[in-house]
């Protein structure tokens, strides 16, 4: 008879940008919360979305550890740095498989590629190495003590090719970027018809049926209702497409944003997607 599952989030607190200019509201650059899952039966788990830097890594190799279970699977929702980069070496150092979907993978490798120019610019000597060890979970599906745990890809959410895992004995989906919990959005990506393809993603997580959802940000004082955490997500995207045809520029654009959603986490965020989406004239 399969074990009763529970899960537990580690959530990284912010760390600093290496930018010195503050954004217009006068904030330091920072990068976004991230959370980390571990999905628990009564000896095994598995853990998702592995974070950014060397010290987060080992952080959260700590808290697996203090669980007492064994990890089997690391897997990653989409191929942002900031939910893998760590993930080679927990998977090395649990003895554990490092999954995910292959059109991640691929992004994996283009964020690889970034490092010189962006990660490495932001965290200079922060991040692991990040040999791109993953591999497709067997029919998208990892097994945990009897249970079945389902990825879903979705497309484009913050970025392409992007996934779900879903855990129907929880009533849970781990939602990577696809959802957002009192975390400014990552909209960089966002032009043409992002948005519209991003609620599709959403379309896909909601038909799920979930209870509970935990995003890749997220405000750790925040619960995981599914229901409220879609209609954020969604409210926030359909802010931002309104305001993308009345806004002329960056500064307009984030102004309005925050004036909309004062009490969400990180306007850096929001900064950075502004200054992407209002690109300075040549």
């Amino acid at each position: 008879m399969p074990s009763q599952l529970t899960y537990d989030v580690f959530v990284a607190e912010p760390i600093p940008q290496n930018v010195r200019e503050p954004i217009p509201n006068g904030e330091r650059r920072m990068f976004s919360p991230l959370s980390i899952t571990l999905i628990s039966g009564e000896n095994d788990a598995v853990l998702v979305d592995p974070p950014l830097t060397i010290e987060q890594t080992e952080q959260v190799a700590g808290w697996v550890e203090a669980s007492g279970k064994n990890l089997t699977h690391v897997f990653a929702t989409h191929g942002h740095g900031d939910h893998w980069f760590g993930g080679a070496q927990l998977a090395e150092r649990f003895g554990a498989t490092f999954v995910a979907t292959p059109g991640t993978i691929e992004q994996m490798r283009l964020n690889v590629a970034l490092r010189p120019v962006f990660w490495d610019a932001l965290f200079p000597g922060q991040i692991p190495q990040t040999d791109v060890t993953a591999v497709p979970a067997v029919d998208n599906m990892i097994e945990l003590e009897g249970h079945q745990l389902f990825v879903v890809e979705v497309g484009h959410s913050d970025t392409d090719d992007t996934s779900v895992l879903h855990v129907p004995a929880l009533s849970l989906v781990v939602a990577g970027d696809v959802v957002y919990n009192g975390v400014h959005q990552f909209l960089r990506e966002a032009a043409g018809d992002g948005i519209k393809r991003w609620h599709e993603a959403i379309d896909a997580v909601a038909a799920l049926e979930p209870r509970y959802i935990v995003t890749g940000h997220k405000n750790e004082q925040l619960d995981d209702a599914a229901d409220r955490t879609i209609a954020e997500t969604r409210s926030y995207l359909n802010a931002a497409a309104e305001l993308l045809t009345q806004e002329d520029t960056a500064l307009g654009f984030f102004n309005a944003m925050l004036q909309r959603f004062p009490d969400r986490l990180n306007a850096g965020a929001l900064w950075g997607s502004a200054t992407a989406l209002y690109p300075e004239p040549a």
